[in-house]
């Protein structure tokens, strides 16, 4: 039995693993392909329990319940995808929030984005680990050249096809501030994490 724990143990941990790799580094358009094929995988193993349980109900062993509720419960948070990204999420939050203010000081000193004060422009980061902008390191700037102010987006996800993206978002212009604070006011999807800060989900 011990070496049976041991496997599962080992699955979980490879599991894990392969969400913190989805979260950082697979191209938002194959987190759908990844995400059905991780579910019917996990499906069919959960069944195939399931039914070696009933047909072992009259000797049933310890290690055939834990397989049942073990591949069960890795079903579950593989289809609902959403409460380990949340924990992985406000893991890198406080993380990287230290290397996103670093980025936020230099874009406000003009040392990253083409310098133009005018409109929107996605920025590139100059390097490729920490990732701090998923799907590419690419950060969006909007400058306020009237008042000095910039807004930062840093990307959480990025949408495919008709989803919507999510995002870190520092600004210092009032009247971003304003705005996002309005529609974080009632939104379970979009909040204010701190002064400046806001995670944001926008279709």
């Amino acid at each position: 039995m011990k070496k049976e724990i041991k496997i599962l143990i080992l699955i979980a941990v490879l599991w894990i693993f392969l969400r913190i790799v989805e979260y950082y580094l697979l191209p938002f358009f194959i987190l759908p392909l990844t995400w059905l094929g991780l579910s019917v995988v996990f499906l069919i193993i959960t069944i195939k329990q399931l039914v070696k349980l009933i047909r072992e109900r009259k000797d049933l062993k310890r290690i055939r319940i834990i397989r049942v509720l073990f591949y069960g419960f890795i079903f579950y948070l593989t289809l609902n995808r959403w409460p380990v990204e949340n924990v992985i999420e406000k893991a890198d939050w406080h993380i990287f929030y230290r290397k996103r203010m670093e980025i936020v000081e230099k874009v406000q000193k003009k040392e990253l984005g083409s310098n133009d004060s005018s409109g929107m422009e996605i920025c590139k980061l100059p390097f490729e680990f920490p990732i701090v902008s998923n799907g590419g390191n690419d950060i969006i700037i909007s400058r306020n050249d009237s008042t000095q102010t910039i807004t930062v987006e840093f990307y959480i996800f990025r949408n495919f096809f008709s989803a919507a993206s999510t995002l870190f978002i520092y600004t210092n212009d009032e009247k971003n501030i304003k705005y996002y604070d309005w529609i974080t006011e009632d939104s379970k999807q979009s909040w204010k994490i701190k002064e400046n800060w806001y995670r944001i989900m926008r279709k």
